[in-house]
């Protein structure tokens, strides 16, 4: 559904002076068995550059981060040293997946403060932390399942990452693919809670519902969910929220739910400047892609317009195309990369369009059901 589509009256309204103003993400932390083997996949896979280390060697005990960046992506893989610690309990709950939603902010303290006045829950009050590089301040509130929001303020700060963090130069350096930003991040929620997160959003943190599907317009003969998307003041984040409906069989997001004990991080799209290129080295590296069956690129140039990529080369690769009122998209989803069925990657080229891939959802829906076959879960 475009922007267009929705029923105003489902909107936020964005006269509202903005109390919660965000700069961008600024990084995702990942709970995970082995950080240092999950460094080396999404280095060797994805393209990532190695950035900054905390552990053992840099007064941790109980844990130790990797840190990877990628042009305007900041991705931290956190394991425990010890079990029955608050990783390792994560972990064991959970398995390898998104703990940590980390926000730039100019003010840490102030988005703390706003958030919790408005009925936030709080997870980290503000604390100062301070290396001879400079000052960061943190907050964080918790949000969905055990995810958080962490608010960094690092206007004051020059260093490698965050204090407590020393500079990783491992020998081992492979070239990005071409990823640039986050450009949203969907969580799954459970049955009929939807709507809370919305209001979640939309009051403690001030955000505008973009976008509303239900379960008519995302659905397959099997199964069906339904959809809204949130988005800060400026537009830089943007969360669309699932939650599971009813179909004659179990759908992702109960596949997902199952499987990750809980509400959390569905996937990650990651906005690049030429998805061919991308997506060709990502395949040359070993990530593996949902697989889309060829009918869909039937009268393709009919549904979708003149589009400036060849047809084929999409076709060869799997990637689909959507275009909406302001321009074209194109889009491919990973499958899982997590031992179990829950966390995926999709890869995203906008051509001005702002919505989110309407005309591809039942092909993609029915790739994911076919895995899910396979799994044994559908």
């Amino acid at each position: 559904m475009e922007i267009q589509e929705l029923d105003q009256k489902e909107v936020v309204s964005g006269d509202q002076p903005d109390f919660l103003p965000i700069n961008g993400t600024d990084y995702l932390e990942f709970y995970v068995g082995n950080a240092l083997q999950s460094a080396h996949y999404f280095q060797t896979a994805f393209g990532f550059q190695p950035l900054a280390y905390a552990g053992l060697e840099t007064g941790l005990h109980d844990r130790e981060s990797y840190v990877l960046v990628q042009d305007k992506i900041r991705i931290v893989l956190t394991s425990p040293l010890r079990g029955k610690t608050p990783v390792s309990t994560h972990i064991d709950r959970h398995g390898d997946g998104v703990k940590v939603i980390a926000l730039w902010v100019d003010d840490a303290k102030k988005a703390y403060e706003e958030t919790i006045s408005r009925g936030a829950l709080s997870y980290l009050a503000p604390v100062t932390e301070k290396d001879p590089k400079g000052t960061v301040i943190r907050s964080g509130i918790h949000i969905y399942g055990e995810t958080v929001h962490v608010f960094v303020e690092r206007k004051a700060y020059d260093g490698v990452f965050l204090p407590g963090f020393v500079a990783w130069n491992p020998a081992y350096i492979p070239k990005p693919v071409g990823l640039r930003y986050v450009d949203h991040m969907v969580g799954n929620v459970g049955w009929h809670e939807m709507d809370s997160w919305v209001n979640f959003y939309a009051d403690v943190m001030g955000f505008q519902q973009l976008v509303s599907f239900d379960d008519k317009e995302i659905s397959t003969e099997y199964t069906a969910l339904m959809s809204k998307v949130m988005s800060n003041g400026n537009g830089r984040i943007k969360f669309p929220i699932n939650e599971p409906a009813e179909g004659k069989k179990k759908s992702q997001v109960e596949e997902y739910l199952d499987f990750y004990g809980g509400p959390g991080v569905q996937h990650i799209a990651v906005a690049t400047d030429n998805i061919v290129e991308t997506v060709t080295e990502l395949r040359n590296r070993g990530v593996e892609f949902l697989q889309i069956p060829q009918t869909y690129y039937a009268n393709l140039a009919e549904r979708v317009g003149y589009i400036d990529e060849k047809i084929d080369k999409l076709r060869e690769l799997g990637i689909l195309i959507d275009r909406d009122d302001e321009g074209y998209l194109l889009q491919i989803f990973t499958k899982p990369i997590m031992p179990r069925p829950t966390l995926f990657f999709e890869i995203i080229q906008r051509k001005g369009a702002k919505s989110f891939g309407k005309g591809n959802f039942k092909a993609l829906f029915e790739a994911i059901e076919r895995e899910q076959m396979l799994r044994g879960t559908l």
